[in-house]
């Protein structure tokens, strides 16, 4: 296989649309989960009081398939891991990743706890062990619950980082991707009929197709369209297929294949025309800020936002109040980006490079 160059004008440039389509996917999650999940259609629910498909039909209908938003993010961490990593030494990866997710998830679990301990009747506060576990980000590991179900997301990025570490490690190439893509792929098929739990667990077949679609748009966007990158990225797709269904059927009951199905590859064409440059001249600079709110908006919305909700029910209508909701975990959101990541992703980096660099002068 003959090495491939990049594009040079297209090399390293932002991409606003991604920033959108980040804060689209968290918004699709909120809705989901302020009125169109089946735990909320349950009579007697403590968020409602009573089924939301009764309260708010059509807005119900649609929300139904908002959990999509995950898989999305799913494709767009792909993209963006292999965009932003391209060049970097491990160190580097590893120190993005930090000061990437750990301020606004630490300002999470506090607000969060604080929140269900102000406002109780909702929703379990958990033991202070539990708590202090979740701080780590690694409780799935322990089999620990989650201070916020939402989490669970981000056990799967972090197992993604750790296999795509092995790549950064050795360089990112064009062929190296490529081959990294076809052996994942080939394992997460052979995982679920292998019952081997440790290779379940490190292979993660139910969000690796996805990931997978991600890294090979970014070839595609960063070394041009060919064959093999179709082939790869329509068997993802196919593959995607029995994962959403497997998802609907286990998790969601309340949204149908099709239309998930057709959802997903409506957003996947999107990312086609993304990765062959045809939406380079959408340069607004308030996507960036979008972009910028998605991971706050994640973290902080479930929990807390729910609890509100069961507390401002009979206030407004229905419709008015989930807009409200939302609209008030953006500022939040904006508030966290501001004034915890920022500064706390200075801090950690300024501590960690110190750090590195000690590591690699220390004798013995």
């Amino acid at each position: 296989m003959r090495k491939r160059s990049a594009p040079p004008a297209r090399e390293g440039r932002r991409l606003y649309v991604i920033d959108g389509l980040r804060l689209l996917a968290a918004l699709l999650v909120a809705v989901h989960h302020y009125a169109g999940t089946d735990r909320l259609d349950q009579p007697g629910n403590n968020v409602w009081g009573r089924p939301v498909s009764e309260i708010m039909p059509t807005v119900f209908h649609f929300s139904t398939y908002g959990w999509i938003g995950v898989e999305i993010f799913f494709v767009i961490s792909g993209f963006v891991i292999c965009m932003s990593c391209w060049g970097r030494t491990p160190r580097q990866f590893f120190v993005s990743r930090v000061i990437r997710l750990y301020p606004a998830y630490w300002f999470a679990i506090a607000f969060t706890t604080a929140v269900v301990m102000a406002l109780p009747g909702v929703w379990e506060r958990l033991r202070l062990r539990n708590i202090l576990l979740n701080l780590t980000m690694l409780q799935s590991g322990s089999a620990s619950p989650h201070v916020d179900g939402v989490y669970w997301t981000l056990w799967t990025e972090l197992r993604f980082y750790l296999l795509f570490l092995v790549v950064v490690a050795m360089g990112l190439t064009y062929r190296r991707v490529v081959v990294f893509c076809c052996v994942w792929g080939t394992a997460a098929m052979l995982a679920p009929i292998s019952e081997l739990r440790l290779m379940i667990l490190i292979v993660n077949p139910v969000a690796a197709w996805f990931f997978i679609a991600g890294l090979v748009l970014y070839l595609m966007y960063r070394f041009g369209q060919d064959l093999l990158l179709w082939g790869m990225l329509a068997m993802s797709w196919l593959m995607a297929q029995m994962e959403i269904g497997r998802r609907i059927d286990s998790v969601e009951h309340v949204s149908g294949w099709r239309g998930s199905a057709l959802i997903y590859t409506a957003f996947l064409l999107f990312m086609v025309a993304v990765a062959l440059g045809h939406t380079d001249r959408v340069r607004w600079k308030w996507l960036v800020t979008a972009g910028a709110l998605t991971y706050p908006l994640y973290l902080t919305h479930y929990l807390a936002g729910t609890t509100l909700i069961s507390r401002l029910r009979d206030t407004m209508d229905p419709r008015l109040l989930v807009a409200v909701v939302i609209a008030a975990f953006l500022g939040l959101s904006w508030l966290v980006h501001r004034y915890v990541e920022r500064p706390a992703a200075r801090l950690l980096k300024s501590g960690l490079d110190t750090s590195f660099a000690r590591l690699r002068n220390a004798r013995g």
